[in-house]
Formats: structure tokens, sequence, C-alpha cells
């Protein structure tokens, strides 16, 4: 009796009896994130998302600092302390001496722009406001020298001689002051409007 003719059975791939064809990927359909595709348009393509570039190093960018605060009017007030006390030691050092010392009024704006700075805080009136204390210091500081030579010439206190003769004490000062002593005084206000900027950063 004649076999009915069997229909073809499916080769063997890579050695395997058992393996079936694989059905061709299926295009990708439009889904999550990605507009649909209108038929007929031509088809769009998406740029990948910018990757955020490392700072150099590997490691994040740096913050900013914020600004150091502090006390304007205090620092107003502990500038005028350590001039009062500077001037006293100016004038304690002229009458040593028995002669000026120009250098001082830089060192004596230095350190009144330092400490107006550092106890005030960043401030735009506060450099200017260091150089004009700064000005009175040195001023008050030789006005001081004087009156301790008038009262030791007069036997009187320096308390008493700078009350009751400031005028005489003012006008002798006046005379013997020159140009480079008003240069110093200026040296010594920019001196203290300098470090009262880099004080308070």
């Amino acid at each position: 009796m004649t076999q009915p003719p069997q229909p073809p059975q499916p080769q063997p791939q890579d050695g395997n009896p058992y393996a079936q064809d694989k059905p061709a990927a299926a295009p990708p359909q439009p889904g999550y994130g990605y507009p649909q595709q209108q038929p007929g348009q031509p088809q769009q393509q998406y740029a990948p998302f910018p990757q955020q570039q490392p700072a150099p190093g590997g490691f994040p960018p740096p913050q900013p600092v914020p600004a150091r605060g502090g006390n304007p009017a205090l620092g107003i007030v502990a500038g005028v302390v350590v001039a009062l006390i500077l001037a006293w030691a100016y004038g304690a050092i002229m009458k040593a001496t028995d002669h000026e010392i120009g250098y001082a009024a830089i060192g004596v704006g230095f350190v009144v722009g330092l400490v107006v700075g550092k106890v005030g805080g960043r401030n735009a009136v506060l450099p200017i406001l260091s150089a004009v204390i700064s000005l009175a210091a040195v001023y008050l500081g030789q006005i001081t020298g004087v009156a301790m030579y008038v009262g030791e010439a007069a036997h009187v206190s320096f308390f008493t001689a700078l009350t009751d003769h400031f005028g005489f004490i003012n006008d002798a000062w006046k005379e013997n002051a020159d140009v480079k002593e008003y240069v110093f005084m200026a040296i010594g206000a920019f001196a203290a409007f300098g470090s009262a900027k880099k004080a308070a950063l």
C-alpha cells in the first residue's frame, strides 16, 4: 500500500533539530516619551539628552563663598577706640624720640582700617570712614605730642595743657608741619582704605 507524501520537515539550525525559525523583529512602535508618527511624514530623529560635563579632576564645581557679615556701627566704634589708643601712643613716641615719625602714620592707618573692616564687615562706606578716622588719629597723635612738650615746659599736666592751651598747641603744630608730613598722612589714609576693604572679604 502506497504511503501518502509527508510534508517537508524544517531543517535543523546549528545542529539542533528542535530549533525553530525566529520571527523577524517587529519595528519599534511609538510609545511613552515619543510622539506618534503621522502617516506620510518623514521619520524624525531625536537627539540624545546632553550630559553634564564634570569639573576638571572629577570634583564638583566650587560653590561661591558667601559674603561675611558684620556690624558697621560697631566697626566704626571699634575704629574710633583704636584710633584714640594709637593717637596716645603716637604722641608718646613723638615725645620720647623728640621728633616726628612719618612712617608711624602709615601704621596707624593700616591698623585702623584692619579693625574697622574686621568688625564692620563688607560695607562700601566703611573704607572711606576708615581713611577719615586714620587722618584724625594721626592729627590727634601729633597734637598729643605737642601738648606733652607744652605741659612739660609749663609744668602742668598733659590734659591741662591740651584743654587750656589747645589754640596755641594747634598753631604750633601748623607752623612745624611740612609737605612730607601731609604726604605721610595721606598715605596712612590710603592704607586705612585698603586694609578695611581687604579685611572685610
